[in-house]
């Protein structure tokens, strides 16, 4: 019986040990599982922290400027060599010891960017010591917050497109005096006499700025003088002119026109000579009518100073007609009242405004017919005294070969007068 006993009892130690040791095994396995999963919560807890760290520091709008060596050029800054070589070094919070840290890997390992040292930025001016602290902003708020502005009620408003105007209206006129007066036993001689001169000048042009132009100018001037010398005119002319000038332009560059231009001249009264009784010239005795086509020139010079026009016109038509029959053989007539030539033309016009109160026109017209020639150089100098009163010099060399020849001059002719008096524009 005790060996039966012996052996049941060695079966059953030999049946119970495996259980014993199995349930060893599995409670390291649970030990094991629950040791992962506290960490697995302890990364989740830091995680969570770094994250609620974060949030804090975006509500507190907080800007930590120790990071600006990072970014800003590369700079060997002493702190990070400091640390590393010294025996006690001094450590700051981890910001500082990885931004150091950071440094030191890119001077060992690209020291070629490094452009600059602490020592050298020192030279230039001190470097902020207090980048090392981090930088808070407070925020004020507030308990009530301002109310938004009421906006006026949008009124609809109209909107008016009116039509450009080209067309430009001006005109300026002056009229004039002068007198002289000498006794009869003056010793140089001389004779007392009177004139006056009246002028006026309207313009209507257009220009649309792009392409066309299409320019008028009429000029009217009448002078009479008196001498007492003259026994047989109380009056007589001294300056008498009725012109008219009509262009057609239309734009071929910044400053050139195709131009057809329009030029008809005559005369208001009879030219008269001092005692004497023959007509030299009158209305429409000589009238003279030029066409021409070529091209212009727009002048604009000395900041605005000198303007005008230059026409170059190849091809021209001139009509002259007398009425007078007296007058046939001194303006070149052919035994009729009409006469037709072609050729070529060209018509300076420029005014020059020297200073404020002196201004200078001039124009200069040129026709030849390869038979005859026929040159005009008007030139008047204008002296401002007031805005409304001014002095006048007018000078008018002109050469004519279709003329009657003088024995002194030739086919030169000259005209020259000076005069004071009230002149507007506008």
């Amino acid at each position: 019986m005790m060996k039966y006993r012996y052996l049941f009892l060695y079966v059953m130690a030999m049946l119970v040990a495996p259980s014993a040791s199995a349930q060893k095994s599995q409670r390291q396995q649970i030990l094991n599982e629950l040791k992962g999963y506290v960490d697995s919560i302890q990364v989740l807890r830091h995680q969570l922290d770094s994250i609620q760290q974060l949030n804090d520091s975006l509500r507190k709008e907080t800007v930590d400027g120790r990071y600006y060596r990072l970014f800003a050029p590369p700079t060997f800054y002493h702190s990070g060599a400091n640390k590393v070589l010294s025996l006690h070094p001094q450590t700051g919070d981890e910001v500082t010891d990885a931004i150091d840290e950071a440094m030191m890997g890119l001077y060992m390992r690209r020291p070629d960017l490094v452009q600059s040292t602490e020592s050298q930025l020192r030279k230039v001016g001190t470097v902020r010591e207090d980048v090392n602290q981090e930088v808070k902003q407070s925020v004020e708020l507030v308990e009530h917050v301002d109310p938004v502005p009421v906006e006026p009620e949008v009124v609809p408003t109209g909107i008016v497109v009116t039509k450009p105007n080209f067309w430009k209206f001006k005109g300026d006129g002056f009229l004039q005096f002068l007198q002289n007066y000498v006794t009869g036993n003056w010793y140089k001689g001389g004779e007392s006499n009177y004139s006056a001169v009246g002028a006026v000048t309207l313009e209507l042009n257009y220009n649309d700025k792009d392409k066309y132009l299409f320019e008028n100018k009429l000029e009217m001037k009448l002078g009479f003088q008196t001498s007492r010398s003259d026994t047989v005119h109380k009056f007589k002319t001294n300056n008498d002119l009725l012109r008219l000038t009509s262009k057609l332009g239309i734009q071929a560059s910044k400053k050139w026109y195709y131009s057809l231009q329009l030029l008809a001249y005559t005369q208001f009264a009879k030219g008269l000579k001092a005692n004497d009784e023959f007509v030299y010239s009158d209305i429409v005795s000589p009238l003279d009518v030029n066409v021409g086509l070529g091209m212009e020139y727009k002048v604009n010079a000395l900041k605005g100073r000198l303007t005008g026009t230059l026409n170059f016109l190849p091809l021209a038509y001139n009509l002259r007609y007398v009425g007078r029959t007296t007058l046939f053989e001194k303006n070149g007539m052919d035994g009729r009242h009409t006469k037709h030539e072609f050729g070529a033309q060209f018509t300076g016009d420029l005014q020059w405004k020297i200073i404020d109160q002196i201004t200078w026109k001039t124009r200069l017209y040129a026709y030849t017919s390869y038979k005859r020639a026929l040159i005009e150089w008007e030139n008047q100098i204008e002296f401002k005294v007031t805005k409304y009163i001014s002095a006048n010099l007018f000078l008018y060399p002109r050469f004519d070969d279709a003329a009657t020849r003088d024995e002194d001059n030739g086919y030169f002719q000259f005209m020259e007068y000076s005069s004071l008096g009230l002149s507007y524009s506008f």
